[in-house]
């Protein structure tokens, strides 16, 4: 009997979406593209890249108080952009969100900004296991800056967050805690919304970081009820060097500005400066309107798609790539949460993972290697790094059978 997800593939067509993405069509060393490497960095639908030419070409000016009908264009295509990331978000103003040069850049500001106001000697930070470097070093800078304690929830073996473990170590001296959503090694999906209720009856704040989210998952950070949520456009389908900082409005306006300069101001004198509004306040200099622009295209493309098609989409290849690389001699999976997105990650016993990786891409499978800017959980679990195969709404299963192929064809080279 068909599954749900292998019944629903047919309202799908996959040659239309695959067509939308030009670098698809390309070889790598005379061998077919499989780019399997999407949580490093997804690719980009042609209409995307026209968005950006098409700035470039006809509408290119800097934005904001200007007269001229060029900065008039800009400037209502930058806004424009800033409202379709509020609807995204599902933000209720466009006030709370704040244009970034993506996910670090947001956790950065929000750390430096916390560090600044909020805390001191004997607070603590509460993160996991399981966290991106990008949400583990900036936290480490502020507590060394504060005389704050970084404290980390564990990770069962199964890749999920220890729920228990997180109650535990969740106390009034809370201040924030920063949990990524959807791990970018494992795939876990954490459960948000209740860690943020967890947090907010202990009255801290809580930031949920979603570099890995926003491409597979419906967001609505007024469902979650996070004080802040961040993103990446390159993740989703965008530009790179682009992405956004939600925040609540009462909570952003506590924080003092990350950087200063043009735009982030209202009034400029020697004796005294006064800051600008939400969310300008934070956005110092002139802006990426291109890659504004960029990201708001690729959220229109993923609304044409549909989540629930993405998501039929990426299960499928999820399951089937665990199906089929099961049967390998030797293979060990990290990450096997009941709950968790379209990521695979795996090692083969008396095989280097960067070795695999390398002959991978000879037969041109593009997957990442290494400890994928997690080297704490590459710690716990004992291993150097895993192979990593994370699927995006392009990828199709003939391309988890290459990859397969191409995986045994290895391991015979290897062993």
């Amino acid at each position: 009997m068909e599954s749900a997800t292998e019944s629903k593939e047919t309202t799908v067509d996959m040659d239309q979406i695959r067509s939308q993405f030009p670098i698809l069509k390309r070889k790598i060393l005379d061998q077919d593209l499989v780019y399997f490497d999407n949580a490093a960095s997804s690719q980009k639908p042609i209409r995307v890249i026209k968005s950006l030419e098409k700035y470039y070409t006809e509408e290119h000016s800097n934005v904001h108080r200007g007269i001229h009908t060029l900065s008039q264009i800009a400037t209502a295509k930058f806004e424009e952009s800033r409202e379709i990331l509020r609807q995204f978000l599902n933000a209720k103003s466009t006030k709370e969100i704040v244009f970034t040069k993506g996910t670090t850049e947001g956790i950065n500001l929000v750390a430096h900004g916390l560090s600044v106001a909020e805390l001191g000697e004997g607070d603590e930070i509460l993160i996991s296991e399981m966290e991106h470097h990008s949400n583990i070093v900036p936290w480490q800078v502020a507590a060394e800056r504060t005389g704050a304690s970084l404290v980390v929830c564990k990770v069962l073996e199964d890749g999920s967050l220890d729920l228990g473990d997180f109650e535990k170590k969740l106390t009034e001296k809370t201040k924030i805690v920063s949990i990524v959503h959807v791990s970018n090694t494992l795939g876990t999906t954490n459960p948000v919304k209740k860690i943020c209720q967890m947090a907010r009856e202990k009255g801290a704040l809580t930031l949920i970081d979603g570099a890995q989210s926003s491409p597979h998952l419906n967001i609505n950070v007024c469902d979650i009820d996070c004080d802040f949520y961040v993103i990446s456009g390159h993740k989703m389908y965008g530009p790179t060097g682009i992405g956004v900082l939600y925040g609540k409005s009462e909570v952003l306006e506590q924080l003092p500005p990350y950087q200063t300069g043009g735009e982030m101001i209202k009034d400029v004198s020697f004796e005294k400066t006064t800051y600008n509004d939400l969310p300008f306040k934070f956005e110092a200099g002139t802006p990426n309107i291109a890659g504004a622009i960029g990201i708001a295209e690729a959220v229109r493309f993923i609304e044409s798609v549909g989540y629930d098609n993405i998501f039929q989409i990426e299960d499928h290849l999820l399951r089937k790539a665990q199906e089929v690389l099961r049967k390998i001699d030797g293979i060990k999976f990290y990450g096997t949460a009941a709950n968790k997105a379209s990521v695979v990650s795996f090692n083969i016993d008396g095989v280097h993972p960067t070795d695999l990786g390398t002959i991978l891409d000879k037969l041109g499978i593009a997957v990442r290697t290494g400890h994928h800017c997690t080297q704490p959980l590459m710690d716990k679990f004992g291993i150097p790094g895993t192979v990593r195969a994370s699927f995006a709404v392009y990828n199709t299963e003939e391309e988890i059978y290459k990859m397969d192929a191409a995986v045994k064809r290895a391991v015979k080279m290897l062993k």
